[in-house]
Protein backbone atom coordinates (compact mmCIF):
# COMPACT_ATOMS: atom_id res chain seq x y z
CA UNK A 1 0.00 0.00 0.00
CA UNK A 2 1.68 3.22 -1.46
CA UNK A 3 2.14 5.70 1.93
CA UNK A 4 0.45 8.98 2.41
CA UNK A 5 2.38 12.31 1.96
CA UNK A 6 1.21 15.87 3.09
CA UNK A 7 0.71 16.44 -0.92
CA UNK A 8 -2.71 14.41 -0.64
CA UNK A 9 -3.96 16.69 2.24
CA UNK A 10 -4.46 19.33 -0.17
CA UNK A 11 -2.41 21.89 2.06
CA UNK A 12 -1.52 25.48 0.40
CA UNK A 13 1.39 25.32 -1.82
CA UNK A 14 2.92 27.78 0.21
CA UNK A 15 2.92 25.25 3.28
CA UNK A 16 4.22 22.12 1.60
CA UNK A 17 7.14 24.00 0.40
CA UNK A 18 8.24 24.98 4.43
CA UNK A 19 7.65 21.36 5.23
CA UNK A 20 9.68 20.10 1.85
CA UNK A 21 12.55 22.41 2.80
CA UNK A 22 12.14 20.61 6.82
CA UNK A 23 12.41 17.75 4.61
CA UNK A 24 9.05 16.58 6.18
CA UNK A 25 6.76 14.51 3.41
CA UNK A 26 5.14 12.09 4.99
CA UNK A 27 2.44 12.41 7.99
CA UNK A 28 3.17 10.52 11.14
CA UNK A 29 -0.08 8.22 12.36
CA UNK A 30 -1.60 10.88 14.47
CA UNK A 31 -1.20 13.88 11.96
CA UNK A 32 -2.73 11.41 9.09
CA UNK A 33 -5.58 10.79 11.67
CA UNK A 34 -6.69 14.42 12.91
CA UNK A 35 -6.60 16.16 9.58
CA UNK A 36 -10.31 15.13 8.62
CA UNK A 37 -11.53 15.21 12.27
CA UNK A 38 -10.55 18.63 12.64
CA UNK A 39 -11.31 19.89 9.14
CA UNK A 40 -14.96 18.90 10.11
CA UNK A 41 -15.07 22.06 12.12
CA UNK A 42 -16.26 19.29 15.19
CA UNK A 43 -14.50 19.59 18.60
CA UNK A 44 -11.49 16.92 19.35
CA UNK A 45 -9.55 14.92 21.82
CA UNK A 46 -6.35 13.73 20.65
CA UNK A 47 -4.74 11.04 22.49
CA UNK A 48 -1.41 10.41 21.92
CA UNK A 49 1.76 9.22 23.15
CA UNK A 50 4.68 12.09 23.39
CA UNK A 51 7.20 12.66 20.31
CA UNK A 52 4.11 11.44 17.59
CA UNK A 53 3.89 14.90 16.11
CA UNK A 54 0.93 16.62 17.53
CA UNK A 55 1.89 19.92 17.13
CA UNK A 56 1.72 19.19 13.40
CA UNK A 57 -1.61 17.25 13.70
CA UNK A 58 -3.44 20.77 15.02
CA UNK A 59 -1.62 22.59 13.11
CA UNK A 60 -1.78 21.73 9.76
CA UNK A 61 -5.41 21.36 9.13
CA UNK A 62 -6.07 25.01 10.81
CA UNK A 63 -3.49 26.53 8.92
CA UNK A 64 -5.30 24.97 6.36
CA UNK A 65 -8.72 26.90 6.54
CA UNK A 66 -6.73 30.09 8.04
CA UNK A 67 -8.23 33.90 6.85
CA UNK A 68 -6.56 36.84 7.75
CA UNK A 69 -7.85 38.77 10.38
CA UNK A 70 -8.93 42.24 9.77
CA UNK A 71 -9.82 43.62 12.82
CA UNK A 72 -6.22 42.79 14.02
CA UNK A 73 -7.79 39.99 16.93
CA UNK A 74 -6.52 36.53 17.30
CA UNK A 75 -8.58 34.25 15.70
CA UNK A 76 -6.38 31.36 16.39
CA UNK A 77 -5.76 30.61 20.40
CA UNK A 78 -3.36 28.13 21.23
CA UNK A 79 -2.90 27.96 25.04
CA UNK A 80 0.26 25.71 26.48
CA UNK A 81 1.39 24.84 30.02
CA UNK A 82 5.15 26.20 29.77
CA UNK A 83 7.10 29.55 28.85
CA UNK A 84 9.57 26.62 26.59
CA UNK A 85 6.73 25.04 25.11
CA UNK A 86 5.18 28.88 24.04
CA UNK A 87 9.01 29.30 22.29
CA UNK A 88 8.83 26.25 20.85
CA UNK A 89 5.04 26.13 19.29
CA UNK A 90 5.60 29.96 18.44
CA UNK A 91 8.80 29.29 16.53
CA UNK A 92 6.96 26.60 14.66
CA UNK A 93 3.92 28.40 13.38
CA UNK A 94 6.58 31.38 12.11
CA UNK A 95 8.26 28.23 10.09
CA UNK A 96 4.75 27.24 8.59
CA UNK A 97 3.59 30.62 7.72
CA UNK A 98 6.60 32.46 6.87
CA UNK A 99 5.37 32.64 3.23
CA UNK A 100 1.84 33.72 4.38
CA UNK A 101 0.53 37.12 5.96
CA UNK A 102 0.22 36.17 9.71
CA UNK A 103 0.80 37.58 12.67
CA UNK A 104 1.90 35.00 14.87
CA UNK A 105 2.79 36.30 19.42
CA UNK A 106 4.11 34.22 21.72
CA UNK A 107 3.51 35.31 25.39
CA UNK A 108 4.40 34.12 28.96
CA UNK A 109 4.80 34.79 32.06
CA UNK A 110 8.01 36.37 33.87
CA UNK A 111 8.40 38.91 31.34
CA UNK A 112 7.22 42.40 32.03
CA UNK A 113 3.34 42.29 31.06
CA UNK A 114 3.50 46.40 30.02
CA UNK A 115 6.10 44.94 27.22
CA UNK A 116 3.90 42.50 25.92
CA UNK A 117 1.12 44.72 25.59
CA UNK A 118 3.00 46.55 23.04
CA UNK A 119 3.65 43.27 21.04
CA UNK A 120 -0.25 43.93 19.82
CA UNK A 121 0.02 47.27 18.24
CA UNK A 122 -0.14 45.69 14.91
CA UNK A 123 -2.49 43.54 15.30
CA UNK A 124 -2.40 39.24 15.93
CA UNK A 125 -4.09 36.70 13.91
CA UNK A 126 -2.27 33.30 16.10
CA UNK A 127 -1.41 33.64 19.82
CA UNK A 128 0.38 31.37 21.83
CA UNK A 129 0.48 31.66 25.10
CA UNK A 130 0.47 30.06 28.65
CA UNK A 131 -2.90 30.14 30.30
CA UNK A 132 -2.29 33.30 32.99
CA UNK A 133 -0.49 35.55 31.11
CA UNK A 134 -3.26 34.96 28.24
CA UNK A 135 -6.45 35.70 30.72
CA UNK A 136 -4.06 38.60 32.70
CA UNK A 137 -4.04 40.51 28.85
CA UNK A 138 -7.42 39.85 28.52
CA UNK A 139 -8.45 41.17 31.72
CA UNK A 140 -6.54 44.40 30.94
CA UNK A 141 -7.79 44.60 27.22
CA UNK A 142 -4.95 44.55 25.61
CA UNK A 143 -5.90 41.66 23.47
CA UNK A 144 -9.87 40.64 22.94
CA UNK A 145 -10.82 36.66 22.57
CA UNK A 146 -13.78 37.40 21.18
CA UNK A 147 -13.26 36.35 17.70
CA UNK A 148 -11.34 32.71 18.67
CA UNK A 149 -12.62 30.40 16.29
CA UNK A 150 -10.06 28.05 16.80
CA UNK A 151 -8.75 26.87 20.37
CA UNK A 152 -6.16 24.75 20.70
CA UNK A 153 -4.89 23.21 23.79
CA UNK A 154 -2.16 21.31 24.20
CA UNK A 155 -0.95 18.74 26.88
CA UNK A 156 -4.19 19.47 28.26
CA UNK A 157 -3.62 16.73 31.55
CA UNK A 158 -0.44 18.55 32.31
CA UNK A 159 -2.67 21.93 32.28
CA UNK A 160 -4.84 20.91 35.04
CA UNK A 161 -1.69 19.01 36.94
CA UNK A 162 -0.53 22.31 36.95
CA UNK A 163 -3.61 23.52 38.24
CA UNK A 164 -4.87 26.48 35.29
CA UNK A 165 -8.10 24.65 35.57
CA UNK A 166 -9.56 28.29 37.07
CA UNK A 167 -7.34 30.38 34.46
CA UNK A 168 -8.69 28.46 31.62
CA UNK A 169 -12.42 28.11 32.56
CA UNK A 170 -12.24 32.15 32.62
CA UNK A 171 -10.84 32.00 29.37
CA UNK A 172 -13.81 30.06 27.99
CA UNK A 173 -15.43 32.45 29.19
CA UNK A 174 -14.20 35.48 27.49
CA UNK A 175 -14.54 33.81 24.01
CA UNK A 176 -17.69 33.10 21.87
CA UNK A 177 -19.20 29.82 22.62
CA UNK A 178 -19.31 29.22 18.88
CA UNK A 179 -16.02 28.12 18.38
CA UNK A 180 -14.22 24.76 17.50
CA UNK A 181 -11.78 23.18 20.46
CA UNK A 182 -8.62 21.43 19.31
CA UNK A 183 -7.50 19.62 22.68
CA UNK A 184 -4.54 17.44 22.56
CA UNK A 185 -3.33 15.07 25.62
CA UNK A 186 -1.01 12.88 26.21
CA UNK A 187 -2.79 10.94 29.07
CA UNK A 188 -6.32 10.50 29.85
CA UNK A 189 -7.21 11.69 33.38
CA UNK A 190 -9.97 11.87 35.76
CA UNK A 191 -9.57 15.77 35.51
CA UNK A 192 -9.32 15.93 31.44
CA UNK A 193 -13.08 13.45 31.61
CA UNK A 194 -14.26 15.94 33.55
CA UNK A 195 -13.53 19.06 31.48
CA UNK A 196 -14.47 17.84 28.80
CA UNK A 197 -18.04 16.92 30.43
CA UNK A 198 -18.64 20.12 31.18
CA UNK A 199 -17.37 22.79 28.89
CA UNK A 200 -16.80 20.95 25.60
CA UNK A 201 -19.48 20.15 22.83
CA UNK A 202 -19.23 15.87 21.92
CA UNK A 203 -15.44 15.55 21.12
CA UNK A 204 -14.80 13.09 18.30
CA UNK A 205 -11.60 11.05 20.27
CA UNK A 206 -8.60 10.36 18.38
CA UNK A 207 -6.45 7.59 20.24
CA UNK A 208 -3.54 6.75 19.02
CA UNK A 209 -2.30 4.56 21.89
CA UNK A 210 -3.85 3.77 25.19
CA UNK A 211 -3.12 6.40 27.66
CA UNK A 212 0.42 5.47 29.41
CA UNK A 213 1.36 3.24 26.67
CA UNK A 214 4.86 3.88 26.08
CA UNK A 215 6.89 4.27 22.58
CA UNK A 216 8.16 1.36 21.69
CA UNK A 217 11.14 2.17 20.43
CA UNK A 218 12.90 3.04 23.78
CA UNK A 219 14.89 0.79 25.40
CA UNK A 220 13.68 1.29 29.36
CA UNK A 221 15.53 -0.42 32.15
CA UNK A 222 16.79 0.35 35.94
CA UNK A 223 18.92 0.02 38.20
CA UNK A 224 18.28 -0.66 42.55
CA UNK A 225 20.43 1.78 44.33
CA UNK A 226 21.28 2.68 47.77
CA UNK A 227 20.84 6.30 48.22
CA UNK A 228 21.49 9.71 46.36
CA UNK A 229 25.09 10.17 46.96
CA UNK A 230 25.69 6.47 45.64
CA UNK A 231 23.06 7.22 42.57
CA UNK A 232 26.14 10.03 41.64
CA UNK A 233 28.49 7.21 41.74
CA UNK A 234 26.75 5.36 39.49
CA UNK A 235 25.70 7.83 36.86
CA UNK A 236 29.80 9.18 36.71
CA UNK A 237 30.34 5.26 36.22
CA UNK A 238 27.91 5.27 32.94
CA UNK A 239 29.21 8.42 31.58
CA UNK A 240 32.49 7.12 31.53
CA UNK A 241 32.49 4.04 30.54
CA UNK A 242 29.15 4.29 27.75
CA UNK A 243 30.15 6.29 25.06
CA UNK A 244 26.76 5.66 23.53
CA UNK A 245 25.31 8.37 26.01
CA UNK A 246 26.30 11.23 23.79
CA UNK A 247 23.27 13.87 24.71
CA UNK A 248 21.60 12.78 28.29
CA UNK A 249 18.66 14.19 29.76
CA UNK A 250 18.76 13.72 33.59
CA UNK A 251 15.73 14.19 35.58
CA UNK A 252 15.15 15.05 38.96
CA UNK A 253 12.19 15.27 41.09
CA UNK A 254 12.89 19.29 42.82
CA UNK A 255 14.99 22.02 41.86
CA UNK A 256 17.32 21.35 45.06
CA UNK A 257 18.59 17.86 43.99
CA UNK A 258 18.86 19.68 40.05
CA UNK A 259 21.53 21.53 41.87
CA UNK A 260 22.87 19.61 44.33
CA UNK A 261 23.59 16.64 41.25
CA UNK A 262 24.70 19.73 38.61
CA UNK A 263 27.16 20.97 41.41
CA UNK A 264 28.91 17.29 41.60
CA UNK A 265 28.23 15.98 37.72
CA UNK A 266 30.29 19.86 36.67
CA UNK A 267 32.89 18.83 39.08
CA UNK A 268 33.45 15.71 37.23
CA UNK A 269 32.71 16.33 33.88
CA UNK A 270 33.84 20.04 33.56
CA UNK A 271 31.98 22.34 31.19
CA UNK A 272 30.23 18.90 29.69
CA UNK A 273 26.74 19.19 31.46
CA UNK A 274 23.91 22.77 32.69
CA UNK A 275 21.06 22.89 34.65
CA UNK A 276 16.87 24.17 33.92
CA UNK A 277 14.41 24.27 36.06
CA UNK A 278 12.09 27.09 37.03
CA UNK A 279 13.97 29.61 39.40
CA UNK A 280 16.26 29.84 36.00
CA UNK A 281 15.71 32.81 33.91
CA UNK A 282 14.11 32.60 30.68
CA UNK A 283 17.19 33.82 28.78
CA UNK A 284 19.41 31.24 30.57
CA UNK A 285 17.28 28.26 30.15
CA UNK A 286 16.52 28.76 26.57
CA UNK A 287 20.41 29.60 25.88
CA UNK A 288 20.90 26.09 27.93
CA UNK A 289 18.69 24.35 25.16
CA UNK A 290 20.10 25.90 22.34
CA UNK A 291 23.47 24.73 23.74
CA UNK A 292 22.24 21.48 24.52
CA UNK A 293 20.61 21.22 20.93
CA UNK A 294 23.84 22.15 18.96
CA UNK A 295 25.48 19.00 21.04
CA UNK A 296 28.21 22.40 22.48
CA UNK A 297 27.31 19.93 25.74
CA UNK A 298 26.83 16.47 26.84
CA UNK A 299 23.57 16.69 28.69
CA UNK A 300 21.32 18.96 30.77
CA UNK A 301 20.42 18.27 34.20
CA UNK A 302 16.80 19.39 34.74
CA UNK A 303 13.14 18.49 36.40
CA UNK A 304 9.80 17.90 35.37
CA UNK A 305 9.89 21.41 33.45
CA UNK A 306 11.43 19.56 30.41
CA UNK A 307 9.44 16.66 30.51
CA UNK A 308 6.55 17.65 28.49
CA UNK A 309 6.18 18.39 24.73
CA UNK A 310 9.73 20.21 23.83
CA UNK A 311 11.43 18.93 20.85
CA UNK A 312 14.94 18.99 21.40
CA UNK A 313 16.17 16.00 18.66
CA UNK A 314 18.37 12.97 18.98
CA UNK A 315 18.47 12.64 22.66
CA UNK A 316 20.19 9.45 22.93
CA UNK A 317 19.43 8.45 26.60
CA UNK A 318 16.56 10.26 29.88
CA UNK A 319 18.13 9.23 32.93
CA UNK A 320 15.59 9.43 35.79
CA UNK A 321 18.27 9.72 38.36
CA UNK A 322 14.79 10.35 40.47
CA UNK A 323 11.52 8.26 40.14
CA UNK A 324 8.89 10.63 39.74
CA UNK A 325 6.15 10.68 42.27
CA UNK A 326 3.16 10.79 39.30
CA UNK A 327 3.30 7.74 36.72
CA UNK A 328 2.03 9.18 34.00
CA UNK A 329 5.43 11.76 34.25
CA UNK A 330 7.72 8.87 34.24
CA UNK A 331 5.81 8.14 30.28
CA UNK A 332 6.43 12.10 29.83
CA UNK A 333 10.09 11.92 30.77
CA UNK A 334 11.01 8.90 29.15
CA UNK A 335 9.40 10.53 25.50
CA UNK A 336 12.10 13.32 25.07
CA UNK A 337 14.14 10.14 24.00
CA UNK A 338 13.04 7.80 20.91
CA UNK A 339 11.44 10.79 19.06
CA UNK A 340 10.54 10.32 15.02
CA UNK A 341 10.83 7.09 14.61
CA UNK A 342 14.58 7.27 15.83
CA UNK A 343 15.50 4.39 19.10
CA UNK A 344 16.30 5.49 22.55
CA UNK A 345 16.92 4.48 25.73
CA UNK A 346 15.77 5.25 29.20
CA UNK A 347 17.40 4.22 32.36
CA UNK A 348 15.94 4.65 36.07
CA UNK A 349 17.63 5.04 39.56
CA UNK A 350 15.45 3.53 42.05
CA UNK A 351 16.18 3.38 46.05
CA UNK A 352 14.74 1.39 48.46
CA UNK A 353 11.49 3.91 49.47
CA UNK A 354 11.24 4.22 45.41
CA UNK A 355 9.95 0.87 44.90
CA UNK A 356 6.35 1.44 45.43
CA UNK A 357 6.61 4.43 42.56
CA UNK A 358 7.73 1.81 40.50
CA UNK A 359 5.12 -0.65 40.63
CA UNK A 360 3.17 2.08 40.04
CA UNK A 361 4.67 2.79 36.83
CA UNK A 362 4.60 -0.66 35.50
CA UNK A 363 0.67 -1.36 36.31
CA UNK A 364 -0.16 2.34 34.20
CA UNK A 365 2.52 0.69 31.22
CA UNK A 366 1.41 -2.79 32.00
CA UNK A 367 4.92 -3.90 31.22
CA UNK A 368 7.48 -4.82 33.90
CA UNK A 369 10.63 -2.86 33.97
CA UNK A 370 14.50 -4.48 33.35
CA UNK A 371 16.81 -4.14 36.21
CA UNK A 372 20.22 -4.12 35.39
CA UNK A 373 22.78 -5.60 37.94
CA UNK A 374 24.95 -3.10 39.97
CA UNK A 375 27.86 -2.61 38.51
CA UNK A 376 30.78 -3.79 40.95
CA UNK A 377 33.01 -1.16 40.52
CA UNK A 378 30.95 1.82 41.54
CA UNK A 379 31.63 2.86 45.73
CA UNK A 380 28.75 2.67 47.76
CA UNK A 381 28.34 6.05 49.51
CA UNK A 382 26.29 5.87 52.85
CA UNK A 383 26.59 9.13 53.20
CA UNK A 384 22.57 10.19 52.96
CA UNK A 385 21.61 13.91 52.06
CA UNK A 386 18.97 15.48 54.28
CA UNK A 387 15.42 14.68 52.70
CA UNK A 388 16.55 10.53 53.08
CA UNK A 389 17.52 10.66 56.47
CA UNK A 390 14.69 9.50 58.91
CA UNK A 391 12.81 11.91 60.50
CA UNK A 392 12.87 12.03 64.43
CA UNK A 393 9.47 12.07 65.80
CA UNK A 394 8.99 13.86 69.26
CA UNK A 395 6.80 12.04 71.56
CA UNK A 396 3.99 13.92 73.59
CA UNK A 397 5.45 15.39 76.76
CA UNK A 398 2.49 15.07 78.70
CA UNK A 399 2.11 11.02 77.83
CA UNK A 400 5.96 10.45 78.80
CA UNK A 401 6.04 8.99 82.28
CA UNK A 402 7.77 10.58 85.09
CA UNK A 403 10.33 8.70 87.28
CA UNK A 404 9.85 9.38 90.73
CA UNK A 405 12.13 11.84 92.16
CA UNK A 406 13.84 11.77 88.87
CA UNK A 407 14.34 14.66 86.88
CA UNK A 408 13.41 18.57 86.93
CA UNK A 409 9.38 17.99 86.92
CA UNK A 410 9.78 15.65 89.95
CA UNK A 411 6.56 15.67 92.89
CA UNK A 412 7.73 17.23 96.40
CA UNK A 413 8.79 16.14 99.51
CA UNK A 414 5.69 15.72 101.97
CA UNK A 415 7.56 18.40 104.02
CA UNK A 416 6.91 20.91 100.88
CA UNK A 417 3.38 20.32 100.17
CA UNK A 418 1.74 22.74 102.81
CA UNK A 419 -0.87 24.85 101.03
CA UNK A 420 -0.37 28.57 101.29
CA UNK A 421 -4.14 29.69 102.78
CA UNK A 422 -3.06 33.41 102.09
CA UNK A 423 -3.16 37.25 103.17
CA UNK A 424 0.04 39.08 104.82
CA UNK A 425 -1.64 38.80 108.59
CA UNK A 426 -1.05 34.93 108.27
CA UNK A 427 2.41 35.09 106.93
CA UNK A 428 5.58 35.45 108.96
CA UNK A 429 7.44 39.12 108.77
CA UNK A 430 9.41 39.22 105.81
CA UNK A 431 13.18 40.32 106.30
CA UNK A 432 14.03 44.04 106.52
CA UNK A 433 16.00 44.07 103.30
CA UNK A 434 14.20 41.32 101.21
CA UNK A 435 10.61 42.49 101.75
CA UNK A 436 9.57 45.02 98.72
CA UNK A 437 7.38 47.94 99.53
CA UNK A 438 3.85 46.60 98.75
CA UNK A 439 4.69 43.77 100.99
CA UNK A 440 5.54 46.16 104.15
CA UNK A 441 2.68 48.36 103.51
CA UNK A 442 0.51 45.38 104.01
CA UNK A 443 1.97 44.38 107.37
CA UNK A 444 1.77 47.89 108.70
CA UNK A 445 -2.07 47.81 107.96
CA UNK A 446 -2.47 44.87 109.60
CA UNK A 447 -0.80 45.59 112.43
CA UNK A 448 -2.51 49.18 113.14
CA UNK A 449 -6.39 46.91 113.13
CA UNK A 450 -4.74 45.36 116.01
Amino acid sequence: MEKLTFADFDLPVKILDVLADLELFEPTPIQEKSLKPILSGRDVMGIAQTGTGKTLAYLLPVLKTWKYSKTGNPTVLVLVPTRELVVQVTEIIEKLTENITARVIGIYGGKNINTQKLLFNDGCDILVGTPGRVMDLSIDNAISLKEVQKLIIDEFDEMLNLGFRPQLTHIFEMMKEKRQNILFSATMTEAVDGMLDEYFASPIEISLAKSGTPLEKIEQTGYKVENFNTKINLLEHLLKNDTDMSKVLIFNNNKKHADLLFTKIDELFPEQFDVIHSNKSQNYRLKAMKRFENEEIRGLITTDVMARGLDISNITHVINFETPDIPEQYIHRIGRTGRADKEGKAVTFVTKKEEPLILDIELLMDKELHFNDFPEGVKINPTKIASEKDEVVMKNPAQVKLNDGGGAFHEKKTKNTKENWGGPSKRKAPKKFGANRAQQKAISKSKRKK
